[in-house]
């Protein structure tokens, strides 16, 4: 689903971010070969990855670049990177242009609790198209930009309270309602919210339709 969402797009120089379900080799070869580069996160799904990126981190000293957020929402953020390309030539992906790894920490002023969270990640950009500071900023955009999505969902689907937990349920019902709510933004163009689409696609299911071209008679190049 993700490689043809891309064909229609002009991706060339743009960085393609995805979370680790997306981080394969397919993927990273078809940006590559668009004339884009791919900002990746490294989870268990590619465990050789990880775990060759987590041994070369694992005596890291200090950091290559420190950002420390103002107290935003009751809690201050301080974000630490290391980027390094000693695996370039070792690592079994394609094009890989440098590897990193970002340690988040988080003070929440009012209770004093402490969260630590380590991520890892891998990149196409060589060091002279992407610093440190680079690589941080843009990693903070692709989950700035997850957390809202997630937020939609959330609010929409009430997806927290979802009961689904066995198999890929979890996975599948997520894709389905990201994909939903990506068509309603879409056929929104930013007028209304996902909340005020839905309830009108609710009381005139023949939009749903229209807007799907399912219909023979699909008035949805006037709805657009």
């Amino acid at each position: 689903m993700f490689i043809p969402l891309l064909d229609g797009i002009d991706i060339q120089g743009k960085d393609i971010t995805a979370d680790a379900l997306l981080t394969q080799r397919k993927i990273a070869s078809y940006v590559v070969g668009r004339g884009a580069h791919y900002h990746f996160t490294v989870k268990d799904n590619q465990p050789k990855l990880k775990a060759d990126i987590a041994l070369l981190f694992e005596n890291r000293q200090q950091p290559d670049f420190v950002e420390i957020t103002p107290p935003d929402h009751g809690r201050i953020e301080t974000r630490s990177i290391w980027c390094s390309t000693a695996l370039n030539d070792y690592l079994d992906f394609p094009s890989v242009g440098q590897v990193f790894l970002i340690e988040r920490d988080v003070v929440h002023k009012k209770s004093g609790k402490v969260s630590h969270e380590v991520a890892l990640g891998v990149s196409s950009r060589p060091p002279e198209q992407a610093n440190p500071q680079r690589i941080l900023k843009v990693n903070r955009d692709h989950w700035t930009i997850e957390s809202k999505c997630h937020y939609v969902i959330d609010w929409n689907f009430d997806e927290d309270r979802c009961r689904i937990r066995t198999g890929h349920g979890p996975e599948n019902i997520t894709r389905l309602r990201r994909f939903a709510a990506g068509v309603i933004q879409f056929i929104s163009d930013g007028k209304e919210s996902v909340s005020i689409k839905m309830q009108q696609l609710n009381r005139n299911t023949r939009l749903v339709f229209d807007y799907l071209r399912m219909t023979s008679n699909s008035t949805r190049t006037q709805l657009l």
